[in-house]
């Protein structure tokens, strides 16, 4: 009898330890996954500024309309590019700043293109949106942020091992980070050549 006593004892703790391990990451994931609902939440409340934007500049009877036209279509594809919090791999992220920056570029031509309508521009109900969109655009940034600092012990977590052989067995995999746009370590060209 007392020979069964050390394997038994053994695999008590291994089964503990095993479920300390399952509830650690389950805590840390969700962490992971509140993060990213908010970065998603703040996308969000940028599209759907975005949206009344464009319908104040359809006001403007002159305005260009193929640019009105790159940003709503930019939107609708941004607002179709999802990634569920369980499936943050680093392709899906590719395909979701793709998403996002080809908005962020059209919107950023549409408000370049606004300078050339003075009305517009005096418009509140315009300088209201713009204004909120730079808002959005900061929460925007701090949900990014926040979510990279919830990946973070996610990840070194279920990498670390032994906790790795545990995590890795019940389905606990690596998240992706949110990565700056390409080119953007890079500093713009500014050229004040008024000639």
């Amino acid at each position: 009898m007392k020979k069964w006593i050390i394997p038994i004892v053994l695999i008590v703790v291994l089964v503990i330890w095993g479920m300390g391990v399952n509830n650690k990451a389950v805590n840390l994931e969700e962490t992971v996954t509140q993060s990213w609902g908010n970065v998603e939440s703040s996308y969000q409340r940028r599209n759907d500024l975005i949206g009344n934007l464009v319908n104040t500049v359809k006001g403007a009877a002159d305005f260009e309309r193929g640019t009105l036209t790159d940003v709503i279509e930019a939107r609708a594809k941004a607002s179709s590019t999802t990634i569920d919090a369980n499936n943050l791999t680093a392709e899906n992220m590719a395909q979701f700043q793709e998403a996002q920056s080809g908005l962020s570029g059209a919107l950023s031509r549409l408000l370049v293109t606004v300078e050339r309508y003075p009305d517009l521009k005096a418009n509140q109900n315009f300088l209201e949106l713009q204004s909120q969109l730079e808002g959005t655009e900061n929460r925007i940034n701090i949900a990014r942020d926040r979510f990279n600092e919830a990946v973070k012990p996610y990840n070194t977590y279920v990498r670390q091992m032994p906790t790795k052989l545990v995590a890795g067995a019940l389905g606990f995999d690596e998240k992706a980070y949110y990565e700056a746009d390409a080119g953007s370590e890079n500093a713009p060209d500014v050229n004040f050549d008024f000639n």
